[in-house]
């Protein structure tokens, strides 16, 4: 299992540098003086970068190579880090898109990896990596209050760019790929373009859990991208913010290896549903409650959370076609991002017009209609067969 710790780390990096920056933003609004559909939209244009470039890098995995996209991708994220201290404050909404780009080929082509590499047991493997990958959700926040505290915003990004080197070193550790790329890449560059980016997206059997992860990632959306803001309004320094953030990411990253586990040994659609029902009930008691109640409810969700990611990696990972692992799964990391850019989009403008309360029961209602629709959906489809 040491390539699934190896390519964890290579997720960790963008976990890590995509919530460093999301947890912070409440600061940097206060600094710059934007409202809350501008920090909506300062977490989602990292997201809509990420939709574009996973199917990309993806393709892209399987045509030339993994270990060659993934290089590419590192050199994108570290160059993007370095670029915000040197540029106005209000560019970092550029900074944040090339950050998306290149965190798309670290997290969508090192979780192709791990589903070419690991034929048995994928749900450990899955669990392992995706604990690794969770681990930057979890000392994000308070390595970012830290350095925010002690320095200031811009200093997030130094720390990005050093993650992102450490990554690139690892990846020269990997196994190299094979020799000859086999499969739907081997007659042109055309089919490159149009197989491997838009015939995934096509494929019956996995749309209906890639719509699971699109409500799973709009969860994951609003919670780290507007918990903090229900958080700073309690009154809480940047500090403790990181540090219940961390507490609500920690149930997420515990819960990983026990849900690959279980994804191994029983029925992945029951555990699916549970891990959605959490989510949708605890998202929707974050306004009202406070203190422990407040951790516990946040807990809760990560639980949620963490149950329906590391099935999803399973089945979609299961059902893919081998030499389309890499198309495959950037299309899966498409739709995680897609669920995770329309989450603070929607609760953005649900908040600033109705307030912050109404935000999360409005989009908590939301994520349960889509719940019911997935089954809807499930139960014809079994009428059918």
């Amino acid at each position: 299992m040491k390539w699934a710790f190896v390519l964890g780390f290579l997720g960790f990096a963008t976990s890590f540098g995509a919530h460093i920056v999301a947890v912070n933003l409440p600061f940097y609004a206060e600094k710059v003086g934007i409202g809350l559909t501008m920090i909506g939209l300062l977490i989602a244009v990292y997201d809509f970068a990420e939709i574009v470039a996973k199917p990309v890098f993806g393709g892209l995995a399987d045509k030339k190579g993994m270990k060659k996209a993934l290089y590419l991708g590192i050199i994108i994220f570290v160059f993007a880090s370095l670029l915000y201290p040197f540029v106005p404050p209000k560019f970092l909404i550029v900074v944040r898109f090339l950050q998306g780009l290149g965190g798309a080929s670290l997290s969508a082509v090192s979780l192709a990896m791990v589903g070419t590499l690991y034929k048995d047991n994928k749900g450990k493997a899955f669990g392992i990596y995706n604990a690794i990958k969770g681990l930057g959700y979890v000392v994000s926040p308070v390595i970012g209050g830290a350095i925010v505290m002690k320095s200031d915003f811009s200093g997030i990004f130094y720390a990005c760019a050093g993650i992102g080197v450490i990554a690139l070193l690892l990846a020269f550790t990997l196994p190299a790929d094979k020799q000859k790329m086999t499969g739907a890449f081997d007659d042109d560059d055309d089919d490159f373009s149009y197989k491997s980016l838009f015939g995934v997206f096509k494929n019956k059997t996995l749309m209906p859990w890639f719509l699971v992860i699109v409500i799973n990632m709009f969860f994951v959306g609003i919670l780290f991208g507007f918990l903090p803001v229900r958080i700073h309004n309690l009154g809480y320094n940047a500090f403790n913010t990181g540090l219940l953030l961390s507490a609500t990411t920690i149930s997420y990253l515990v819960v990983q290896p026990v849900a690959g586990w279980l994804a191994d040994k029983f029925d992945q659609v029951l555990l699916l549903r549970l891990g959605m029902l959490l989510s949708v009930l605890s998202t929707a008691a974050i306004p009202f409650v406070t203190g422990p109640l407040l951790v516990i409810t946040c807990i809760v969700s990560g639980i949620g959370i963490g149950i329906v990611w590391t099935n999803t990696d399973t089945l979609v990972s299961s059902l893919a076609k081998e030499n389309e692992m890499g198309a495959t799964m950037g299309a899966a990391g498409s739709f995680k991002e897609l669920g995770d850019m329309i989450g603070p989009l929607l609760m953005g403008a649900i908040s600033q017009a109705l307030g912050l309360k109404w935000g999360f029961v409005i989009c908590s209602l939301l994520g349960f209609i889509a719940l019911l629709i997935t089954i809807i959906i499930a139960n014809k489809k079994k009428a059918v067969s």
